[in-house]
């Protein structure tokens, strides 16, 4: 097992965090706020670590767990501390009641992190597409992703199987902005009576 990075410390932060200490990974918390830093990798426990914002993260897999709003700026924070890094934007740029994405097609957040951060990261889009308490309770699931380059799909994927889910590749940066409308699809569903506990999957 390896050491996973996650710069945030809200609930996704967390669901993730927790996910990956109980399937054997160590995990770096890091965020602005180091009393929140600390409280998270309590909860997550399993040796979770506190990182200084802004610094090199330990893993070679980061998870970009802030709101859509502020990931530019944590990206441009970190700067080169990112290089080779594997970067995962978790990120979902809702309009205002949520009813659509302030993205437009060549122009997601992914794509828009890819052109903030240093020519060796590799930024996918994951984890969008789930909600918090599905991919807390820990139980088989399928997870989409976009992004980066063969290899590193390749890298997530592996660790996406080390946590008991299920990886379906989506292809390159041309397809997280459908992953970011893909989430809209999502809460439409959650909202029309299927409920929060509902998860997308594939056959």
């Amino acid at each position: 097992m390896t050491t996973i990075s996650i710069i945030g410390s809200g609930n996704m932060a967390g669901a993730i965090g927790r996910r990956a200490a109980q399937h054997g990974h160590t995990v770096e918390v890091m965020s602005r706020d180091t009393a929140k830093s600390q409280a998270l990798a309590d909860q997550i426990g399993d040796g979770a670590t506190v990182g200084t914002f802004g610094a090199r993260p330990v893993g070679d897999i980061v998870v970009l767990a802030v709101l859509h709003t502020g990931a530019l700026d944590v990206v441009a924070q970190y700067g080169d501390a990112l290089a080779g890094k594997i970067l995962i934007d978790i990120t979902n740029p809702f309009n205002p009641d949520a009813s659509g994405v302030v993205t437009s097609p060549g122009d997601s957040v992914s794509q828009q992190i890819a052109g903030a951060a240093p020519a060796s990261t590799r930024v996918i889009k994951a984890f969008n597409t789930v909600f918090r308490g599905v991919l807390a309770a820990d139980g088989p699931l399928d997870i989409f992703f976009a992004g980066g380059d063969a290899e590193s799909r390749q890298r997530f994927a592996e660790f996406l199987e080390s946590l008991g889910i299920r990886p379906l590749d989506a292809g390159g940066m041309e397809s997280t902005h459908a992953l970011e409308w893909a989430a809209i699809l999502l809460m439409g569903l959650a909202r029309n009576g299927s409920g929060f506990d509902v998860a997308f999957g594939a056959k």
